[in-house]
């Protein structure tokens, strides 16, 4: 093999296993006939939940004015829609203006820090976190700084510790709530905290959202924005999490507080949003619909609605194992599941995650993938019926058991 088309070196330090090696495997075992399930994307769609009616109707009806380029930062009715959202949040001076919308945020996250970025400019991101962050932090040539949010703290962030990770060249904090891997939905406290850490060194704040609405128990979401005021907060959310429409590729990123200081860095932001043309189009118009009508994610999240059911299987289920030990998630569409080292010693996530698809044809995704210093943690999904969870953690035992 030759070097002729070798890929960019900036690439060496940029991984996503969730859709990685053992997801190639997974296809591979599917290609001889196996039935995996997959836990490790929260795709709503293939574990049979649909985008609520009316909003595919109002893509629908509205696909004749959808077939040309859009505003570089989205039509108008959903940028405003999403206007009318933050207002109703308590988030003062965001006007159309200051919304993008995106083909998904995961779009938005590359742009917001390809605006800001200069090489070698720090970015604090949470421990464990969404991997695309840590990645577009890399490949915009930054470096991410990861600050521990460790389970016997509930996965919330030690502000100290947060505060001492701060250097002359940090220029943003990302936080990720409700979270993903781990559920934790932040406390007021240790929002206010990071808000006015941001504040004191003038660092943009990332809060990534997209689950905002997707909380459990007495668990309660508070926007990063309304705590945020003297410096720059980006806010991303979008439709494929709470409104199950992963497809449409919908998102959108919504800059307030410090707004007067920041007229250069959206100014770059509308360059890169016109390099790109625009974003999808069509599923745009399911905003204005989505945002202002009936929220049927709050069925789902309550007690007898499918999500809550299926946390509390597994709930249940960790609590029922010799191995498992979990922090209650109170947020979001995962389970981040530490495994016992006193009772399995030298457990090595990799090596579990492949074993369980081997052997059980079950899909999940290493702790290590998301940029944790420690080896005995994985995610799962809780999207599936709780019967098909209650069956994955049979095999989960099973497993288990032949390692001690």
């Amino acid at each position: 093999m030759t070097d002729a088309f070798k890929p960019s070196a900036a690439l060496n330090e940029v991984r996503y296993e969730i859709r990685g090696r053992l997801a190639s495997r997974a296809q591979e075992l599917e290609r001889r006939g196996y039935e995996i399930v997959q836990l490790n994307i929260g795709n709503p769609g293939p574990f049979g939940f649909r985008t609520p009616e009316t909003m595919r109707l109002a893509m629908i009806e509205n696909l004749a004015v959808a077939e040309g380029y859009c505003h570089q930062k989205g039509i108008f009715p959903a940028r405003e829609a999403v206007v009318m959202q933050q207002q109703d949040r308590g988030i003062a001076g965001v006007t159309a203006e200051h919304v993008f919308m995106g083909n998904g945020v995961s779009e938005l996250i590359d742009l917001t820090l390809r605006a800001l970025l200069e090489p070698g400019d720090e970015v604090l991101i949470p421990s464990p976190d969404y991997p695309l962050w840590t990645a577009a932090v890399t490949l915009n040539q930054g470096r991410a700084v990861h600050y521990p949010c460790r389970p016997e703290r509930g996965f919330e962030p030690d502000l100290e510790l947060l505060e001492q990770q701060i250097t002359p060249s940090t220029r943003a904090i990302v936080v990720i709530n409700p979270n993903n891997p781990t559920g934790a939905v932040y406390s007021r406290s240790t929002l206010e905290g990071i808000a006015r850490l941001a504040e004191a060194h003038k660092l943009v704040v990332f809060s990534d959202e997209i689950y905002d609405s997707m909380v459990y128990d007495d668990a309660e979401f508070v926007p990063l924005a309304t705590l945020v005021n003297d410096t720059l907060c980006a806010s991303f959310s979008g439709l494929s999490k709470v409104y199950r429409a992963c497809g449409y590729r919908v998102g959108w990123v919504v800059f307030s507080g410090d707004l007067d200081e920041a007229g250069r860095y959206l100014e770059a932001m509308d360059l890169l949003a016109s390099l790109r043309l625009c974003s999808n189009v069509p599923g745009q118009w399911a905003v204005q619909t989505a945002l202002g009508g009936f929220q049927s994610i709050a069925e789902l999240v309550q007690p007898g609605g499918r999500l809550f059911e299926a946390r509390q299987v597994v709930l249940d289920a960790v609590a029922a194992s010799s191995y498992l030990t979990l922090v209650k998630p109170r947020g979001s569409m995962y389970a981040f599941i530490g495994v016992d080292t006193a009772r399995i010693p030298g457990f090595d996530d990799n090596q579990f995650a492949l074993q369980l698809l081997e052997q059980e044809h079950v899909l999940v995704a290493p702790g290590t993938s998301f940029n944790t210093d420690y080896n005995n943690y994985f995610r799962i999904t809780t999207l599936p019926e709780p019967a098909v969870l209650s069956e994955v953690f049979e095999r989960m035992e099973r497993v288990l058991s032949g390692l001690t």
